[in-house]
C-alpha cells in the first residue's frame, strides 16, 4: 500500500472523507395531460416514501399547448411544495420559450421566465419541505444553481429544448448561453480545486436530439462539456429530458470520435410515460459510479 493511498484510506476511516453513497431522483416532461395531472400527487407520494437526498425536475412541467398562466405556474408550485425532500426545478421550453405560441397565451417569453424565477428560483435554499443550500450564479440567472453532496458537485443550466431559443431570439440566447457556459466552467473549477469526485450537470434539452445544423443552440454546451470532462479526473453525469425517451448511454466523444470513458448521459422519462429515475451514487476505491433504475 502506497503512503498516499494509506493516508487517503486513513482519512476515510477517520470521517474526514465520506465515501459517496446516496440516491437522488430526477424526472421531467410531466405532467402534460389531464390524466397525468390527476396522478401527479401519487407520483410525488411515491418519491416521498423513498430515502432520497433530493429531487430534481429537469423541465417541462406542463404541455406546450397548456396556458403559460400565473395560475398554472402557482398550481405547479403548490404541487412541488408537497415534496418532503429538497426539490430543484429547471426551466424547460414549454414554460417559457414556447409561451409565445398563441395556444399557450401568446406571452412574452422573457416575462414568463421572470415569473418562473420569481416562483421557483428565489433565496439561498431549494424548494421542498426539507431544504438544502444552493449557490446561485447571479440575480440575472438565479435558475443556474449548484450544490455539493457527499463529494459530488451538482450544477444546473437553463438550456431548454427547442434549439435553446437560439432561432427565436439570437441575442437572448447568446448572452444566456455564455453565462451558462461560464457557470459550468466555474463548477468544474470548484470540483478540481476541492478534490471532488464527480460532477453532475442537469439541463432540460437533449443536446443530441437533432443534427447540429438544426440544434445549433447546443454546440457550445457540448464542446465545453467535452473539454471539461477530458480535463476532469473524476466522473461526469449529464441528466436531461426533452425527447421523452429514457436511456443511459455515452454520446459524448473526443476529437477522434472515441467515447469519453468518464462520462454518462441519463435521459429521464416523459409524456406519455409518467415515471421518475432513481440514481444511486456510490463509491469504491475513490471512484464514483452511477446506478440508474426507473
Amino acid at each position: 500500500m502506497s503512503k498516499l493511498f494509506a493516508f487517503v484510506f486513513w482519512l476515510a476511516l477517520s470521517g474526514n472523507i465520506a465515501a459517496a453513497d446516496f440516491t437522488f431522483a430526477a424526472f421531467g416532461d410531466t405532467p402534460y395531460s389531464p390524466e397525468e395531472e390527476k396522478s401527479f400527487t401519487l407520483l410525488i407520494a411515491g418519491m416521498n416514501r423513498e430515502k432520497l437526498a433530493f429531487v430534481v425536475h429537469i423541465g417541462d412541467m406542463k404541455a406546450a399547448w397548456q396556458p403559460c398562466s400565473d395560475e398554472l405556474f402557482r398550481q405547479r408550485r403548490e404541487w412541488f411544495d408537497l415534496f418532503h425532500h429538497p426539490f430543484v426545478f429547471i426551466p424547460g421550453d414549454n414554460e417559457w420559450t414556447d409561451c409565445r405560441q398563441r395556444r399557450a397565451g401568446a406571452h412574452d417569453p422573457l416575462e414568463r421566465l421572470g415569473k418562473l424565477r420569481e416562483l421557483f428560483a428565489q433565496g439561498a435554499e431549494s424548494l421542498g419541505q426539507r431544504r438544502i443550500t444552493l449557490a446561485r450564479q447571479s440575480k440575472k440567472y438565479p435558475e443556474h444553481v449548484r450544490w455539493r453532496h457527499a463529494g459530488v458537485l451538482f450544477v444546473t443550466l437553463n438550456a431548454p429544448g427547442g434549439a435553446n431559443n437560439a432561432r427565436a431570439n439570437p441575442e437572448e440566447f447568446r448572452v444566456r448561453n455564455a453565462a451558462g457556459i461560464r457557470w459550468m466552467e466555474q463548477a468544474f473549477g470548484v470540483a478540481r480545486k476541492e478534490g471532488l469526485r464527480a460532477v453532475v450537470v442537469m439541463l432540460h434539452a437533449n443536446p443530441w436530439a437533432s443534427p447540429s445544423n438544426y440544434y445549433y443552440g447546443y454546440r457550445d454546451i457540448i464542446a465545453t462539456l467535452a473539454k471539461l470532462t477530458r480535463e476532469f479526473s473524476g466522473e461526469v453525469l449529464l441528466v436531461h429530458g426533452d425527447t421523452h425517451r429514457h436511456r443511459v448511454d455515452n454520446p459524448l466523444r473526443d476529437a477522434k470520435g472515441t467515447p469519453l470513458s468518464n462520462f454518462t448521459r441519463v435521459e429521464v422519462f416523459g409524456y406519455p410515460t409518467m415515471n421518475w429515475v432513481r440514481i444511486r451514487v456510490s463509491e469504491e476505491a475513490g471512484r464514483v459510479t452511477f446506478h440508474v433504475t426507473p
